[in-house]
């Protein structure tokens, strides 16, 4: 069973919109500070073309942490499983997202997955080009390939105020570096990783990429294998295991929709073989995942028997 109307969509926003008031929007970075806490929206993106939408679907979010699944992507094309997977683990953590503690004591400057901040960190480090300007040029226009949209761009605000208060990111590079799975300038790759988590769009094409992640990397409309099935696999793998940071397996339990979320509040998600799904709701819980989103998520689960356990 699939929703097959944006009217049965607004119902479920309307329910869920309540739940926004339970969360706060991130302001330890300022320019996320300004976002609507009540805003919520969701679209759906079919492999046909379609897409249904509800709520303040005009709304514009950045990437944040749901962008690391779109780098693991690149960089598994780039680099290959066993190079990738010598420089970050596969387990989850059950750590905050931007928590040390376990680069000291389980694996010394190895983070444990791509999904947490470390991880993600090593990953960007990983995108190949000569300069910040090409390694971010290659992953933008992989963003707009998904897409299909070349005007995609990135926040530049939003980008200087993480730029500006990174100061633990920066911390976690360094102990990385000390450890030689970094071997760049820190502050150029803060300077990519910033912009990376700074990628702009509304939840409509957020949908649209969880759909061709749904699709097993192929662009249904365009029949192009936009990448191998196997890396779309290995992301939609980490979505279920660490995309919604230290709260994934009760998601799982929930929910059990791959899904990635950001700070920004945006969450995608991916229904294998049927459609992607795009959520914006700034307001977030204690652990950094969107309130209002989240449950929106759990009805849209629930009522179309989405969960794949």
């Amino acid at each position: 069973m699939a929703c097959q109307s944006s009217d049965e969509l607004e119902v479920l926003v309307k329910e869920a919109r309540a739940y926004t008031q339970n969360g706060k929007v991130a302001d330890y970075i300022p320019a996320l500070g300004k976002a609507n806490p009540n805003d919520l929206s969701i679209a759906i993106y079919y492999p046909d073309g379609r897409c249904i939408s509800a709520g303040d679907i005009e709304e514009k979010i950045t990437l944040q942490s749901i962008s690391k699944v779109i780098s693991l992507a690149l960089v598994l094309m780039d680099r290959g499983q066993d190079y990738v997977f010598e420089r970050v683990g596969m387990e989850p953590t059950g750590d905050p997202f931007n928590s040390i503690i376990k680069l000291e004591t389980i694996a010394p400057g190895k983070p444990l997955n791509p999904m947490i901040n470390a991880g993600a960190l090593v990953v960007t480090h990983m995108i190949k080009g000569n300069s910040v300007e090409e390694r971010f040029q290659r992953l933008l226009s992989f963003v707009q390939e998904m897409i299909n949209d070349p005007t995609i761009t990135y926040n530049a605000e939003v980008a200087r105020s993480e730029f500006e208060t990174a100061h633990l990111n920066r911390a976690l590079c360094y102990f990385i570096k000390q450890h030689n799975i970094i071997e760049e300038d820190v502050e150029q790759l803060m300077d990519l990783y910033t912009k990376q988590c700074a990628i702009e769009m509304n939840c409509l094409d957020l949908s649209r990429i969880g759909m061709v992640f749904a699709m097993d990397g192929v662009d249904p409309q365009s029949g192009k294998q936009i990448m191998p099935v196997d890396v779309a696999r290995i992301c939609k793998t980490f979505m279920v295991t660490c995309g919604m940071y230290n709260a994934s397996g009760e998601h799982a339990i929930k929910i059990g929709v791959p899904a990635k979320s950001g700070v920004s509040g945006g969450i995608m998600g991916t229904v294998s073989g049927k459609y992607g799904i795009g959520i914006f709701g700034p307001a977030l819980d204690e652990k950094g995942n969107s309130s209002g989103g989240i449950k929106l998520l759990e009805l849209l689960s629930a009522k179309y028997k989405l969960s794949l356990f």
